[in-house]
């Protein structure tokens, strides 16, 4: 993949179209200090980067929270979080995507700041290493202009885990400064040891 060019925009795209199965309620509504956990992780992001999206699927959109923001539909069914981010990738091919996922508590400015500053010039992926298993974290990192091919690539092989589409690529890994920050939450026991404690 050729050097991207210094001048590329950079989007932020804040995944929020999961069913939160395992949750039981929505994880983007999640209440925290009077906002919700979606309307924090744009706050984070919002600042370090030109435009900011919420991806959600189509029977989301006109939900109450998700339609505060600007929104990126899913173009794609049964494909999790590669839909969206594909998706924000067709809408606008020429930009690096800074991917967020929306149920991280613990993300700040900082540890977005960090990647953004540390990102490869050339690779086509810059992610966290886990703190958990050394393995990508694909939900926290940058999808630089032009790499929609590999990801179609994968999804055209079956491959559709974002994890396993930046396992098999060229990532750029970075070691977090602070391992609490990518912690997810996706069940009402991670909630108790999460920043929600027991708000609701």
């Amino acid at each position: 993949m050729a050097s991207r060019k210094a001048t590329n925009p950079l989007h932020g795209l804040v995944l929020a179209g999961g069913k939160s199965r395992r949750m039981g309620r929505d994880k983007a509504g999640l209440s925290r200090g009077g906002q919700s956990q979606l309307a924090y992780v744009v706050s984070v992001l919002e600042p370090l980067v030109d435009r900011l999206f919420v991806s959600t699927r189509a029977d989301q959109q006109d939900e109450k929270e998700r339609s505060r923001f600007d929104q990126i539909v899913d173009r794609y069914e049964d494909m999790g979080p590669v839909a969206g981010i594909l998706s924000a990738m067709d809408e606008y091919p020429d930009v690096d995507w800074l991917v967020v996922a929306c149920d991280l508590p613990n993300i700040d400015a900082s540890t977005v700041s960090y990647l953004l500053q540390h990102r490869s010039p050339d690779r086509p992926f810059s992610a966290y290493r886990s703190s958990h298993d050394g393995l990508p974290e694909p939900l926290c990192a940058v999808y630089a202009s032009g790499s929609a091919d590999i990801v179609r690539r994968f999804v055209a092989e079956g491959i559709h885990c974002p994890r396993k589409i930046l396992i098999r690529s060229d990532t750029q890994l970075l070691e977090q400064p602070d391992p609490n920050s990518l912690h997810n939450v996706n069940t009402p026991e991670d909630l108790q040891d999460s920043v929600f404690g027991t708000s609701s």
